[in-house]
């Protein structure tokens, strides 16, 4: 007996015109919406969230909120990263360097990493936010931490995450969120995040097909999966652009389809955050739908124990 073809309700990469279409899933999620069987009790989210930053949420695709962490945390944070990355061998799969460049970018997988940085990613302030949006238990697909050098950091291009996660990944649905901590002050000249809010009401389709292993380029510089000129264009006009800035300790929450990019840093002051991926548990990712193998566990977690 044949296995049931798998439904592809966001396709992409597939060698045909781009477009954008309309979004099917919820942005928020409630019990009605929710697909989690009655006989599971979802854990408490601690409603982190006001309602006007649910609706907020809802409306733009992302949220800043200040002062989630204490400077003493911050310092906290912002130290174990330093060890971690001192301790991590140059050789490991789990380090991304800036392209052409020895600079560390990116360092995966910390939340099986015992310390402080695991512990705040098991914290209501970001693992209850999650909970509370996606109204489901959530785990962790993806962690790492970005660093922007002073001077020398990357830019990154525009792109929805969830295309990739969709493609690459074997995500199905758009009940997932990220969630950013500032471990450095962002300020408008040292590379923040930029978005389009509103642009998650949309998925922009990629023509280019995924290569084999493209997570070994893509992670550096990333060049299948994003969006052409005339879509990226259309979103623009509709939504505009706004820079992500806060004080460390400040946490930017946005969906998985939000628009999203950020310029290289050519100012004096670095730029590091925590990025942590939460995914509701029903929503746990299966075998990718436009790429030709699965990404490495370090990226697209296949444990889907509930944090």
């Amino acid at each position: 007996m044949n296995a049931p073809a798998i439904v592809d309700r966001y396709p992409t990469r597939i060698s045909r015109p781009p477009e954008l279409l309309p979004r099917i899933d919820p942005v928020t999620w409630t019990a009605d919406r929710s697909t989690a069987p009655e006989s599971r009790t979802v854990g408490s989210s601690g409603a982190q969230l006001d309602a006007a930053q649910v609706e907020q949420f809802e409306t733009d695709g992302f949220l800043t909120v200040e002062a989630v962490f204490s400077d003493v945390e911050v310092s906290r944070l912002d130290t174990a990263l330093a060890d971690m990355v001192a301790a991590t061998d140059y050789d490991d799969e789990r380090r991304i360097v800036e392209p052409g460049s020895d600079s560390l970018r990116s360092i995966f997988d910390i939340h099986r990493q015992p310390g402080p940085l695991a512990d705040s990613i098991a914290d209501d302030r970001l693992a209850g936010v999650a909970r509370q949006l996606l109204v489901d238990d959530v785990y962790v697909h993806q962690s790492r931490a970005n660093r922007k050098p002073a001077f020398t950091g990357r830019e990154f291009q525009w792109h929805s995450d969830f295309e990739t996660w969709h493609a690459e990944d074997g995500m199905p649905q758009m009940r997932c969120l990220s969630a950013s901590v500032a471990l450095t002050d962002n300020h408008p000249w040292n590379g923040p995040l930029l978005v389009m809010p509103g642009s998650h009401r949309w998925f922009v389709t990629c023509t280019e097909p995924t290569p084999p292993a493209n997570h070994e380029q893509s992670l550096a510089k990333q060049e299948i999966g994003v969006p052409d000129e005339a879509r990226l264009t259309e979103l623009h006009e509709r939504c505009g652009i706004e820079v992500c800035t806060g004080k460390a300790g400040s946490v930017t929450f946005f969906d998985c389809n939000l628009m999203h990019g950020s310029p290289s840093n050519i100012s004096p002051a670095p730029r590091r955050n925590l990025f942590v991926v939460f995914n509701s548990i029903d929503n746990a990712i299966g075998e990718p739908y436009s790429a030709p193998q699965r990404r490495p566990h370090h990226i697209a977690s296949r444990t889907f124990s509930p944090v």
